[in-house]
């Protein structure tokens, strides 16, 4: 009685690969593509429909999946700022942010690591890693976490270099500019496919080749911004406060940048 339905359970359903790998090198589920993407989505229409019949009309948010370009996505979301909790927080929800952020990279580097799912060539396997693990990373291990996300298994991924450090210079020079805009509690997604190209493979890549190399298909997106507040927001309860750039944000940035630069001088 729903086509679109059962064409998604169909999907699900028999797209086996063995693609994902957890932090201890267990492989607890079998998935295709991005398999922590069709677990959640599975899920969900599980939950659905066991809560809703057919005939309930539903409202949603569209989404793009900025990944579905890519034949083995390699993606990492970082946490961005020194504070992490907006003006509607309550005390202690604020005192709760505030903790994980001061025991964090938060405090030390403006950054912290979310999740990493990361393609092992060697293996076949993606290698994931959640929040929790970022919470407890030195900002020695948060280094090492950023060098296994562009490491394949075999050899670091260099030719990614350039084109995501070009990117974030190209966000830090924005958000400097930026007149009030508070980024609180939201993330940055960056994004490459673990399919090494050929440089004349695909002409549809979206982004052009750099000084010869092989053309890398690396995204870099800003995301979650429920809590991203400005000078003049209703939402903010002192509209005369935030002047100037988000420091937090670009002191993150700022720290990537120089962590990715140390990575491409052999540092």
């Amino acid at each position: 009685s729903c086509p679109g339905k059962m064409l998604l359970r169909t999907e699900l359903q028999y797209h086996t690969e063995s693609l994902l790998e957890d932090a201890n090198g267990k492989q607890p589920e079998r998935k295709s593509y991005n398999p922590w993407g069709l677990h959640c989505h599975r899920q969900h229409l599980n939950r659905m429909s066991s809560k809703h019949n057919e005939n309930k009309l539903h409202q949603f948010l569209l989404l793009e999946n900025v990944v579905s370009k890519y034949s083995y996505p390699c993606i990492l979301d970082l946490k961005m700022g020194t504070r992490q909790h907006g003006d509607d927080a309550s005390e202690e929800k604020k005192a709760r942010h505030i903790k994980k952020c001061e025991q964090s990279t938060s405090a030390s580097l403006g950054v912290r690591i979310c999740g990493m799912q990361v393609y092992q060539a060697d293996t076949g396997h993606f290698l994931c890693k959640d929040k929790y693990y970022g919470r407890k990373l030195s900002p020695e291990g948060f280094q090492q976490t950023l060098r296994q996300f562009l490491c394949n298994g075999n050899q670091l991924r260099t030719d990614l270099l350039e084109p995501i450090i070009l990117r974030l210079k190209a966000l830090l020079s924005v958000i400097r500019k930026q007149s009030s805009y508070r980024f609180y509690s939201s993330s940055l997604l960056i994004i490459y496919d673990g399919q090494e190209h050929k440089e004349s493979a695909d002409h549809h890549l979206p982004f052009p080749k750099t000084h010869g190399t092989n053309p890398s298909r690396v995204d870099v997106r800003m995301i979650d911004f429920a809590h991203t507040t400005f000078k003049g927001s209703k939402s903010n309860p002192n509209p005369t406060a935030y002047d100037g750039p988000d420091h937090g944000y670009i002191f993150g940035l700022e720290n990537l940048i120089k962590i990715l630069q140390n990575l491409s001088e052999g540092k």
